[in-house]
């Protein structure tokens, strides 16, 4: 299967916090680097992601580490960031499928 990746920056402006990451993290540029996989068999380019990460400080030293996040706790914490909520940061109980 082909795989490509993607990477974008994102800035937040105020401390986060980011589910699977146990401290808050600073303001700051982030890298995020999403890896997909092509679906084979179809008459049309598509592809699954199959992972999302982000590169954060190490919690000591100046090492960078590399987290595997979920897009939607991603988009939580920048909706946060800007001030917004959005559907999903809403109902902290309710899971979307």
């Amino acid at each position: 299967m082909t795989t490509r990746t993607t990477t974008k920056n994102v800035t937040f402006h105020r401390p986060f916090y980011l589910k699977g990451i146990d401290r808050l993290l600073p303001p700051a540029d982030y890298r995020v680097a999403t890896d997909e996989e092509r679906i084979d068999g179809l008459s049309f380019a598509a592809y699954r992601r199959v992972s999302t990460v982000i590169f954060v400080p190490a919690a000591s030293g100046s090492a960078i580490e590399m987290v595997i996040i979920d897009p939607l706790d991603l988009q939580a914490a920048q909706d946060q960031d800007a001030g917004t909520r959005s559907d999903h940061t809403a109902y902290p109980g309710l899971l979307l499928a």
